[in-house]
């Protein structure tokens, strides 16, 4: 998916900074990876979760699964902010690296079932994302 992509290469970009010791970059990078992580977020939470959840009836599935994700990702990602605030490069890279771990494992989950799943049950899927075409964006077909 396009979103995940633009976020990694944020982050990765805000870590290449980090190992030059460009905090003003590296800090510039994150807030910018930070901004298109709540973006996708938002899209998700707000409206392809509840769609997912309308149309399967599952409350308690995958979607509970992926928002306790977020919440981490968001833990994660609060921590590694906190660190480069504080001037502390080593802890920030530490944390980043954590982070940069669970997004591509949460991606892949995304992308491999979730995304599929709300593709083939969420009638006008489309609509509901405010998108142009019927493609859920995990595939090759869009």
């Amino acid at each position: 998916m396009l979103q995940h992509t633009e976020c990694d290469e944020q982050l990765n970009r805000c870590e290449a900074a980090l190992h030059k010791g460009d905090v003003a970059v590296a800090a510039r990078n994150f807030r910018l990876f930070s901004q298109q992580l709540e973006s996708h977020f938002a899209l998700e939470e707000d409206k392809l979760f509840p769609a997912l959840e309308k149309a399967t009836g599952m409350l308690q599935g995958p979607t509970v699964v992926m928002r306790a994700e977020h919440a981490e990702i968001r833990n994660l990602r609060d921590e590694a902010n906190a660190a480069m605030a504080a001037g502390q490069a080593d802890q920030a890279l530490a944390v980043l690296d954590t982070l940069n771990v669970l997004i591509q494992q949460h991606n892949i989950k995304e992308e491999n079932i979730l995304y599929p799943m709300c593709g083939g049950s969420i009638p006008d899927l489309e609509a509901v994302l405010g998108m142009g075409s019927t493609c859920c964006g995990a595939c090759s077909c869009g």
